[in-house]
């Protein structure tokens, strides 16, 4: 009898031991599927002068998805708190309701309107991109800026979003085919490199560099949180 038996525990412990075990090289597939595409590089420079060029939030998601790496569609919310602060929040809608949740969240943009003529922005990012926090950077008038910044430096400005403006759903297969197009029109869009003009490199095992090689324009407006030594620069327009 326990000739017989010992054999039967042995090969049940072999198959449960097989179910799980992974044969991708280390990584569960189901546990890839659900993090597919959730660490895409994101450019903030971008962003923060998409949002300066911006004509209103439409515009604004138009040009966001396009600067995203990704395969998901970045949906928008547009929301003025008073009659000097905008928060501007960048999010994944997961469950299509057109709201925010804060698991959704890439990033948020803060306007707060200065003084007369003169506002400033703060961008800060969510979840993965956690480590991106601006200094809060300048802006006025005369400077080169869309309608959906300009406006509130006007004397008579008054709130357009007191009634939050959100990414409808069923806009985000328009977001997705505009994207597909854009980005077949500009092979050059895609960033293979997996790199961003912030200094922060992605999936490189040597870390990240700061300072290092060529920088492009806007390269000092993200800071590590962690970098706590090294002073993040205001921008003075």
């Amino acid at each position: 009898m326990m000739k017989t038996t010992l054999p039967v525990v042995l090969l049940t412990a072999l198959a449960v031991a097989t179910v799980g075990c992974d044969t991708s090289g280390g990584r569960s597939k189901d546990r890839w599927a659900t993090t597919e595409n959730t660490n895409v590089e994101l450019d903030f420079d971008k962003v923060n002068e998409a949002y300066k060029a911006a004509e209103g939030p439409e515009d604004f998601e138009r040009r966001v998805n396009e600067i995203y790496q990704g395969s998901e569609v970045i949906s928008v919310a547009v929301q003025d708190l008073d009659t000097k602060t905008q928060v501007v929040t960048g999010f994944f809608d997961k469950n299509s309701d057109g709201s925010v949740q804060d698991p959704e969240k890439v990033f948020t943009i803060r306007r707060d309107v200065s003084g007369e003529g003169a506002a400033q922005i703060q961008t800060s990012g969510f979840g993965h991109y956690g480590y991106y926090h601006s200094p809060v950077m300048s802006l006025a008038s005369g400077m080169l800026l869309g309608a959906m910044v300009s406006s509130a430096l006007r004397p008579n400005y008054v709130p357009v979003y007191t009634q939050p403006y959100a990414t409808p759903p069923g806009r985000s297969l328009d977001l997705r085919s505009h994207r597909e197009a854009y980005r077949a029109s500009n092979p050059s869009s895609v960033d293979h490199s997996r790199s961003s003009q912030t200094g922060r490199r992605y999936n490189n095992a040597g870390g990240s560099r700061f300072g290092s090689g060529k920088s492009g324009a806007g390269s000092r407006f993200g800071v590590r949180r962690g970098e706590r030594g090294r002073r993040p620069e205001r921008l003075v327009a």
